[in-house]
């Protein structure tokens, strides 16, 4: 029995010192080992805290924010739920002249008319105006993005972000992904890179162009500017002699854009439209009729893009529509008072914690390892867990977790949101463990001096290592 004893106490000893050698691939890495670090893992069957290392430290999430945002939204709308766009007019349709106006209302749906749909959508518009008995418009086409304010670009985030595609601003109508595609073409070192095109063309748009073309080997332009505002800055470097190549901006209003394309397309189809789009519409008190209501993908599936592809415009549409809880028009502190208050409601203390968007772009966010662990706790026991769990990219096979722990007893096993920004690399999900029990899980890492990708590299033999001593 002695020796029993002395067996099962070196066995707790080693698992201890196993945990202490795991939480050390972290603290004592040489890229991070003065970074901001807050980690958890807990045992979803047992309730047990594996390890924990300062798990109540804020640390700002960058995607995993989107952890927040995804959970409440399938919580509040269900994942049945779809955007809505509407197709209205205004006065009266006399001998087939629509004696009004052509509206477009937006209802924040950040799918609308995406890059792979929206020849389609607007083939069905067009066949609905005509089915509706119109055959000419005298007034015009407007787009209506009255549901939210003027705020598209969120206050928190960096002007070095606003204007480029991954932070496009946020609409009641959003359009082609809110992305356009700057076709440059670069010359002799020492020349400016030439504007060749826009894909798709915006009319009035308008550069001020900066590029110069050097001797380096990667795309070194970006791209700046504000919503509704048809300049944009072109700063940086490309490569020399490599002629035509594209940079991704945003689109300064995307309802102008679908107003415009929807009156070429009427115009084409022998719909003649008497006046020139406009991209904004007053709050209107004259009546309006309903010719036909746009529905989006359900927002299971909306869901599963924002968290498997870190689709930032998703995120934030969601965040903005969350706010309309609150009150119409939608503003940006009333979908971080939402946000906070939803899940405060649901015992995850986000007190501490700092909400300023909904995708994580804001720098001034930050969330603890704790905070984020028994939010995955508290979905793991939702009645959408099956949808929500599917929504999360799978390690070494899918989305933004595709290159995690590629190749290693892992692969397959976690379920995860990234979160990467510059210095900092964060990872929240779930792990599957051998004996049937799920981990929750939230590894974030900020400040740190290397490389992104060597900061995962400690992370994942992190994750390894524990693993491994608790098979």
């Amino acid at each position: 029995m002695q020796h029993f004893y002395r067996k099962l106490t070196m066995a707790i000893l080693n698992i201890f010192l196993s945990v202490l050698l795991n939480i050390s691939i972290l603290t004592e890495a040489g890229p991070i080992q003065q970074a901001n670090i807050s980690v958890q893992l807990k045992d979803l069957s047992t309730g047990e805290v594996i390890e924990a290392y300062r798990p109540n430290n804020v640390v700002p999430p960058a995607s995993v924010m989107k952890l927040l945002t995804t959970g409440a939204a399938l919580e509040t709308l269900g994942p049945g739920f779809r955007f809505s766009t509407w197709i209205e007019y205004t006065g009266a349709i006399q001998d087939g002249v629509l004696e009004g106006d052509l509206i477009i209302r937006g209802g924040c749906d950040p799918s609308l008319g995406n890059l792979k749909s929206y020849q389609r959508c607007l083939n069905v518009w067009v066949r609905k105006v005509r089915e509706a008995g119109i055959r000419k418009i005298s007034g015009c086409v407007r787009a209506d993005q009255n549901l939210l304010d003027a705020d598209a670009a969120n206050p928190a985030w960096l002007m070095e972000d606003c204007g480029n595609y991954y932070a496009p601003g946020i609409f009641a109508l959003n359009y082609m992904d809110n992305t356009l595609n700057i076709v440059l073409k670069s010359g002799p070192i020492g020349t400016m890179a030439d504007v060749v095109r826009t894909e798709p063309d915006y009319p009035g748009l308008q550069f001020i162009n900066h590029i110069r073309c050097t001797s380096i080997t990667y795309d070194g332009a970006f791209v700046s500017g504000l919503p509704y505002m048809n300049i944009r800055y072109l700063t940086g470097s490309v490569p020399s002699n490599q002629g035509q190549f594209g940079v991704k901006a945003d689109l300064p209003n995307p309802g102008f854009l679908l107003a415009h394309h929807l009156t070429q397309r009427l115009e084409e189809a022998g719909i003649a439209v008497t006046h020139e789009p406009l991209g904004e519409t007053p709050l209107l008190t004259a009546a309006r009729t309903l010719i036909y209501e746009h529905k989006s993908d359900s927002l299971g599936a909306l869901i599963a893009e924002t968290n498997i592809n870190s689709n930032n415009l998703y995120a934030e549409a969601v965040f903005r529509y969350l706010g309309l809880q609150y009150g119409t028009p939608g503003t940006v502190a009333n979908s971080c008072n939402f946000l906070r208050d939803f899940w405060l409601r649901r015992g995850i203390n986000v007190r501490n914690a700092l909400i300023k968007d909904g995708c994580g772009l804001a720098p001034q966010d930050a969330i603890s390892a704790s905070v984020l662990v028994n939010l995955l706790t508290y979905m793991n026991k939702s009645k959408y867990q099956d949808i929500w769990y599917a929504s999360l990219p799978i390690s070494g096979q899918s989305g933004t977790l595709r290159s995690l722990c590629d190749g290693t007893e892992l692969e397959g096993r976690i379920h995860a949101k990234s979160g990467t920004i510059a210095g900092t690399k964060n990872f929240a999900g779930y792990i599957d463990m051998p004996n049937g029990h799920r981990w929750a899980f939230a590894i974030l890492i900020n400040s740190a001096a290397g490389k992104a990708r060597n900061i995962q590299y400690f992370i994942e033999q992190y994750l390894l290592d524990v693993y491994r001593a608790n098979q």
